[in-house]
């Protein structure tokens, strides 16, 4: 109870894990809450202006774009978990080992690495892969799962430094604990703060390079909706229907700055010198 008082004290934490919670029940419950099928096209409601009956207005195939808006949720929270989570599936272990058993193939050549993959933009970088691999969700999630692993690398292995030479881990070693064992039991717990804070910050930019990707035709393919290829199937109807645009855009917006938000909260609540 303590621990979520303390959480609770951060308002824009509150303020980013209430619209989380939001864009898990969208995802969740979409068939409940859509009121029509999102690929259900009707040509007598082409480009209709927002309504009592259609809340954001229809596309230029008849389809209800609020049905669309929330069914998006779903691609959204999948992008932000599985591109994260092949993230941390690739960088959390080479950060522990690599922190652990300092040498040449450490500094010189795994570092050397993750510095050239950070030298350039994640997005160009999520891009480039998301090229060689082809269009597609999964091979999207890839792209951006191998374009974040350089950022877990980097943290894990300092946490791992500075951890290392604690005097629990030499007690460890001092009694014959294996190596495996001091890495999983004893310092990963104690690295894992920095570790889900920088989680919760990829998640935001996950969902962003998702529907990024799937403007530019290599993640998600159409009929399935998602937030990025609904703005690119509306960019040629801006002089007729603008209202196409603003609310699959509107709802990356707010839920970025909700993971965003949540990311800061967990980072006050985690951290030892702002939890006093």
């Amino acid at each position: 109870m303590k621990k979520v008082k303390l959480f609770m004290r951060s308002g824009l934490g509150v303020i980013g894990a209430m619209i989380i919670l939001a864009l898990m029940i969208c995802a969740v419950f979409s068939g409940v809450i859509a009121p029509f099928d999102p690929n259900a096209q009707d040509y007598e409601q082409i480009l209709v202006q927002p309504n009592a009956q259609h809340w954001f207005g229809t596309d230029d195939l008849g389809r209800d774009i609020f049905s669309r808006v929330i069914y998006g949720a779903q691609i959204s929270i999948k992008a932000a978990i599985v591109s994260v989570g092949i993230a941390m599936l690739i960088g959390v272990p080479i950060g522990l080992f690599t922190g652990y058993y300092r040498g040449f193939w450490d500094e010189w050549i795994v570092m050397r690495v993750v510095d050239a993959m950070q030298a350039f933009p994640f997005l160009i970088l999520a891009l480039a892969i998301s090229a060689v691999l082809g269009a597609g969700f999964g091979n999207a999630m890839l792209a951006i799962g191998i374009g974040f692993a350089p950022a877990f690398i980097r943290i894990t292995r300092g946490q791992v430094l500075s951890l290392r030479n604690m005097e629990y881990v030499h007690a460890a070693k001092s009694v014959g604990v294996k190596d495996s064992r001091i890495i999983f039991a004893h310092i990963l717990p104690n690295a894992l703060s920095p570790i889900i804070i920088q989680a919760t910050l990829a998640m935001a930019s996950g969902i962003l390079a998702e529907a990024s990707l799937s403007y530019l035709g290599l993640g998600v393919q159409p009929p399935t909706p998602s937030w990025g290829s609904m703005l690119n199937q509306a960019q040629s109807l801006l002089s007729v229907a603008p209202y196409a645009t603003y609310y699959p855009g509107l709802a990356i917006f707010v839920v970025v700055l909700g993971f965003n938000l949540l990311g800061d909260g967990l980072q006050l609540y985690l951290n030892p010198r702002t939890r006093k």
